[in-house]
Parts: C-alpha cells; sequence; structure tokens
C-alpha cells in the first residue's frame, strides 16, 4: 500500500470524520487537502476543515484549500511581526478564506501581490492595517453606497460593483489585512442601542484586539470612529444590541447577520465590554432622582437625546435605597439631555457631573402646560440641531429620495404668526426636465397677502409624484422646517396644488387633516382617495369646465356632490368651495388662485371633538387624538367627545389608544368610552409627562394623558 493511501486511511478514522462524512460527494476533494498539504501546514488544514461551515465542506476543492492554506503561511512567514502572532490568532483570523457568508473567492492569489508595496514599510500588525485602510478602497475603486447590489459581497464583487456597504468594505479590508499576514476579524453589531440600524467594521490583532471602520480611516490611528459614541451604549448579551466579532472557533454564540436572520452558521464572541469600557471612560455621569416631600420617590423614568433617541429607561430609587445609589446615566460633555417621568421633565446641557431632581408631585392642568413647554423648548432646539444642515441645503431626504424646495416669504407678520403654503408642481411619468420646469412654473403660480410660500421639487418623477408613502414624512419634516426657522404658526399650514400636485391635494389632504388648515385642489384627479378625511379643514377645489381628461371636470362635480352631502349630514363639517370655471380647459388662466384668500381664512382645529379617520393604503399611526400601532388600509372610524363621554365606530380590531388632554375632556371626572355601540366603559385619566413627550408633535399639538383600548 502506498504512502497516500495509508495518510487516507488515517484521515478516514481520525478526529476529521465526521466532516468527511459531511462532504458527501466532495469528500474526495477534502481528503486530497489533507494529503497533499506541507507538513508544515498540516496542522492549519486540518484546523480549517475542522471548523469551516459544513456546506463548504460539499462545494471547495482541493486545490482552493491547498492555496489558500499555502498563501496564509506564506503571508505570516513574510511578516516582519510574523513570529508574534500567536497559533491561535493565527487560526482564527488569518488563515479563513472568508469571513461569513460571502462568496467564495481565491482573494489572496490576488491581493498579497497588489497590496504588497502598500505595508511594505510597516513594522507592525497595526501601522500596516492602518496603511491598507488608507489606501486599498481608492486602489480598486471601491466607496460606500446604500445602493451596492448587495450588503454580503464578496470583495470581487464590491470590486465589480464599486459600491459597498459596510459589511461589504470590512470584508474587503479583512482580506486585505490577512493576505499580507495582518490578523483581522468581521465585528459589528445587529442594531444599535436607538433602533437606528446594524453597522459593521473591523477588528486587528496587534498584542491585543483593537478596531476601525472600513474606509474610514483615522488618520494614523486604530480604536477611533465616528461608530464609538453609539457602540459605547451597547447591552452586553443582548441579541440585538451586543456588539460581536466572529469567530471560526467553536462557540456557544453565533454572529448575527443581519441579511441573513435565520443563519446561525457562523460563530460569535461577545466584545461589547471592549467598547463600553473605552466610552465610559469619557462619559459624564448624569444621576437622576424624583423627589415630593424631600423623600425619594420611585418613578419611571426616560432618557431622550437631542436626536429623540431613548438613552436609558429605567427607575429611580425611593427612600429605601442608600443616599448616593441614583438611577444614572453616562453621556459625553456638551451633551443635551431631557428627563422625563410621569410628573415631570427637565432639559438639561451636561458639562459637570451632576444631579437632576425631578419634581413627584402629581400634574395638575398648569404644571402640565408648564412640562409641555419645557418639552417644546427641548424639542425646538433638537430640531434646530436636526434639521439646520438640511435647511441651509434646501432640502429635505428620507432613504435615498431627496426634496429640494424653494421659498420665499410675503408680508410683515411676526416670527410665530407666520402661514405656510406648500405648492405642489405638476408633470409627473415625464423626464426629469419637464417635472423641475414644472417646479420652476410653480414658484411664480401663486402670490399671497401673507405667509411662506414654499415649492418643492418631487423627489421622484414617476405619475404619482406627491401621493407616495415617502411624500407624508418629508412634508411633516418640511413643516418642521418652517415652524422652526421661519416661524410659522402649526395651526396655519396650507397644501395647494396644480394637475399632478393637485392630484396630491386630493390624496393628502384627508389623511394628513390633523396638521393642515385647509387645503387646495386645482386641476387634479383623486384617483381612488375619499373625501372623509376632510371634516375638519378648509377644501377649495377648483377645476376647468372643459379640463375633460381622466375625466377630470366629471369628477370634479362629483366631489362637489359628495361635499356637500357629507356637510349636510353632518353639520358642522366639511367646509369646502367648489369651482368649476367656464370655458377653460387646464388651464385655468389663473383664475384658480381666489381659492387662496378663501382658504386663507381657516386655522387648524388641533382638537376637534369629531374626527372621521379613513385610511388610504399610505398608512398613518395617529390622525387627532386617536393612534393605532398597527393600522390597516381602508379602516374607517368615526370619534366623537360630547362632555365626558367618547363614542367610537369603527372597522379598526386590536389596539387603540384614546389621547386626552384639558381642550378636550375635564381629566377630574371619569370618563366613559363606547365603541361600536357596546356596553360603555369608565375610565379616570390623569396628566402623565411621558404621554406629552411622546406625543409632542408641535408646540400646540400634544396630548398629556391617554386610554387603552382593545377593539376586538
Amino acid at each position: 500500500m502506498d504512502i497516500i493511501s495509508l495518510t487516507l486511511m488515517a484521515v478516514t478514522l481520525g478526529p476529521l470524520e465526521p466532516q468527511l462524512e459531511f462532504a458527501g460527494e466532495n469528500r474526495n476533494e477534502i481528503e486530497q487537502a489533507l494529503s497533499l498539504v506541507p507538513t508544515e501546514q498540516l496542522s492549519g488544514m486540518e484546523w480549517l476543515i475542522e471548523h469551516m461551515p459544513m456546506e463548504d465542506l460539499k462545494t471547495l476543492s482541493a486545490e482552493f484549500l491547498l492555496t489558500n492554506c499555502d498563501l496564509a503561511y506564506q503571508s505570516i512567514n513574510d511578516a516582519p511581526w510574523g513570529s508574534e502572532i500567536p497559533k491561535e490568532v493565527f487560526f482564527d483570523a488569518i488563515l479563513p478564506y472568508a469571513n461569513v457568508n460571502e462568496r467564495r473567492e481565491d482573494w489572496r492569489s490576488d491581493f498579497s501581490v497588489r497590496f504588497a508595496d502598500i505595508i511594505k514599510d510597516a513594522q507592525t500588525p497595526s501601522e500596516a492595517a492602518v496603511l491598507l485602510n488608507q489606501e486599498i478602497f481608492n486602489r480598486v475603486g471601491v466607496k460606500y453606497s446604500t445602493k451596492r447590489p448587495k450588503a454580503d459581497q464578496s470583495p470581487f464583487e464590491s470590486m465589480e460593483a464599486g459600491l459597498a456597504s459596510c459589511s461589504g468594505l470590512s470584508i474587503l479590508l479583512i482580506d486585505a489585512c490577512r493576505s499580507v499576514g495582518v490578523p483581522a476579524r468581521f465585528a459589528g453589531t445587529p442594531l444599535w442601542y436607538n433602533k437606528s440600524g446594524n453597522h459593521s467594521w473591523v477588528e486587528i490583532w496587534d498584542e491585543g484586539w483593537h478596531f476601525t471602520g472600513a474606509a474610514e480611516p483615522t488618520g494614523d490611528e486604530l480604536n477611533k470612529g465616528w461608530f464609538t459614541g453609539s457602540a459605547g451604549k451597547a447591552t452586553k448579551g443582548h441579541p440585538d444590541h451586543a456588539i460581536y466579532a466572529v469567530t471560526w472557533e467553536a462557540s456557544d454564540k453565533h454572529f448575527p447577520l443581519v441579511w441573513r436572520p435565520n443563519d446561525t452558521t457562523y460563530g460569535a464572541i461577545d466584545v461589547t465590554d471592549t467598547y463600553v469600557a473605552d466610552s465610559q471612560s469619557v462619559n459624564i455621569p448624569v444621576r437622576i432622582k424624583s423627589v415630593l416631600n424631600d423623600a425619594r420617590l420611585k418613578q419611571t423614568v426616560l432618557v431622550i437625546d437631542d436626536e429623540g433617541n431613548v438613552l436609558l429607561e429605567g427607575q429611580t430609587n425611593g427612600e429605601r435605597a442608600d443616599a448616593n445609589d441614583h438611577l444614572t446615566v453616562s453621556v459625553p460633555k456638551g451633551t443635551w439631555i431631557t428627563v422625563v417621568s410621569e410628573t415631570d421633565a427637565n432639559t438639561l446641557q451636561v458639562e459637570q457631573e451632576t444631579i437632576c431632581e425631578l419634581d413627584g408631585e402629581k400634574l395638575t392642568s398648569k404644571r402640565a402646560s408648564a412640562v409641555a413647554e419645557k418639552l417644546w423648548n427641548a424639542k425646538e432646539r433638537a430640531l434646530r440641531s436636526t434639521h439646520k444642515d438640511a435647511h441651509e441645503r434646501r432640502v429635505v431626504e428620507h432613504g435615498e429620495l431627496s426634496m429640494p424646495y424653494w421659498y420665499t416669504v410675503y408680508g410683515d407678520a411676526q416670527v410665530g404668526d407666520r402661514s405656510l403654503w406648500i405648492s405642489m408642481h405638476g408633470g409627473g411619468g415625464a423626464p426629469p426636465t419637464v417635472n423641475t420646469r414644472q417646479w420652476e412654473n410653480q414658484k411664480k403660480l401663486y402670490t399671497l397677502e401673507e405667509g411662506v410660500y414654499l415649492a418643492p421639487r418631487a423627489p421622484t418623477d414617476t405619475w404619482n409624484l406627491w401621493h407616495q408613502h415617502h411624500i407624508d414624512p418629508m412634508f411633516e419634516e418640511l413643516v418642521e422646517h418652517m415652524i422652526v426657522f421661519e416661524g410659522v404658526d402649526p395651526n396655519r399650514v396650507y397644501i395647494i396644488g396644480y394637475s399632478a400636485g393637485g392630484d396630491g391635494v386630493y390624496q393628502l389632504a384627508p389623511r394628513m387633516a390633523d396638521k393642515l388648515a385647509a387645503a387646495g385642489m386645482m386641476a387634479g384627479h383623486p384617483n381612488e382617495t375619499k373625501p372623509d378625511g376632510l371634516r375638519n379643514i378648509g377644501f377649495a377645489l377648483h377645476m376647468g369646465e372643459k379640463d375633460g381628461m381622466y375625466d377630470r371636470n366629471k369628477v370634479a362635480s362629483q366631489w362637489e356632490e359628495q361635499l356637500s352631502e357629507l356637510q349636510e349630514s353632518d353639520g358642522q363639517g366639511y367646509r369646502h368651495q367648489v369651482v368649476i370655471h367656464k370655458d377653460k380647459g387646464h388651464w385655468m388662466g389663473g383664475q384658480d388662485a381666489a381659492a387662496l384668500p378663501w382658504l386663507a381664512t381657516f386655522d387648524r382645529e388641533p382638537n376637534p371633538s369629531k374626527i372621521v379617520w379613513l385610511q388610504d393604503d399610505v398608512l398613518h399611526n395617529q390622525f387627532y387624538w386617536l393612534h393605532v400601532d398597527e393600522p390597516k388600509a381602508r379602516d374607517r372610524t368615526v370619534a366623537q367627545i360630547d362632555g365626558q363621554r367618547i363614542n367610537i365606530q369603527t372597522t379598526h380590531r386590536g389596539a387603540m389608544t384614546i389621547l386626552l388632554n384639558d381642550d378636550l375632556v375635564d381629566m377630574s371626572q371619569p370618563i366613559v368610552v363606547t365603541v361600536n355601540d357596546h356596553a360603555p366603559s369608565t375610565y379616570h385619566a390623569s396628566h402623565d409627562a411621558t404621554v406629552i413627550k411622546q406625543s409632542m408633535r408641535d408646540e400646540i399639538d400634544w396630548y398629556s394623558a391617554k386610554i387603552d383600548l382593545v377593539i376586538e
């Protein structure tokens, strides 16, 4: 029997037999890799086959494994620091041919040559990693982009696309490091503490583990990055909010792949402590207590930063706790935080260690208003900080979409009293140049006696320019821009639009009525929408008599009938102005401008006693004083408050919250709620500062109590 056969028999009978069995039809390739590997590399090959993902055993060739193993050993032998790398670090952070589930490629053969000159003068793994991070991405022409083909790209997939996510960039840098003998591994978190998303980066070994952001070099240093603040708030052991590093060693944890949430193939090490310890060393503690008559109270508290992120939800200590034992949050110096309990709220900028004391006395109507004022001041400052750059650039962004806007101010209304007119252009389903030209026309289409006249440019060029799902949050942010930077009165916000812009008014006005005073539709088509939600705002409809395209004129007449019927049956709602301009086609020659003075007579009613909420295909969680967590298309709700009685008729099923304030009910008295003609239920509501914080949309639109229902 020859030597190779004897070797194969030893392999077959050895500890790798389970892997060989799993390889199935590919067993011969794995056996060849083990039999042909040089003796000095055998331990590495055995480790690799023992720890490699099981699916790779079925597909990888002997040639691939032998090449990978040989080049990995060559890289460590050639590196000046090679003799200093522990064997277990070499096995887990240089030898593997992949990081996670990316496409398997022979990147070593390319990278070991391509990047050799970059690190030729480096004397440590840290120096080499820094140089690679500074150079390789420009050299291979890869940059960060959310438009990359997929998250888990292999190095060559990223190089082909020229784009990569943080994961793809990290994989590329790790493989570049490994190709020249720098131990490197994949690290990241599946979800930041504030639920703002995931992130991936790179850890490299140099007498211990260090980190760097791929394609985000921080000069010549490691252990710095934009994400260190967020990483410092990670939670060890949390399946979503911890920080993990990939290991191919046996582990009781798996690395959570955001793009493949059910894949538990790749082992992980929880490395949260490293990042939290580094962060806390430069953070300043704020100790929180709630006090009533000089006695400390147990109360649930939220700590929120200027971007609205919840930094901490915890409970203050009562008198049984040590006098120095306080609920504590640590934040970087200069951070603004708002601390909210059910009875009080305080806002402070953290410059030194301090105690934040909350008033534990039950909220009265007067104190609720004072707390609301403090919370609005904090929110306004946060909005200014958050929106400053975007407003200076005159753009609202949502995901990958951008909505530029132009505006001018008419009249001399005082700051805080100005009206806002959002005027939507026509076009749609046309080349960008056509829609941009329509935008330029819209800027000059109307003038005002008073107010901020604002013309946004639609984020897309589709036929439904102004009523896609992204428009609603973009308009909400746009209104915030104008409130904080131009002194707009939130009770005097109007939307108007012509042609495709009119289509947008038809759709947006009913579903955003709780944020509007009135809306003016000119020469548009409603498509499938209905007018039910318009009960509490003014609605003007102007149409050319001869505007027959898509039956716009006929539909306008039908809407006039519907609005009249709704107004007649309701009595106090659905105030409208419908004008069909005789002998006019799609262009009404400016006669539609007569709508604006009529619209200007309306102010928003933020707390109407009756609301009609018809969900569109674009869903909203809140409409005036009703909130649902799981909205459903076409659900219809009619709700009315009469004294201390609330009557709700709804097709919605599931949780619903009634939001209340002193303008709606007397909080000191019982509240009787009837749903869908079932037996009434009696509730007692009390002011709660956390409800004020969570419900505040502007300085006028907020609620201080709630009643939670489950509708079956």
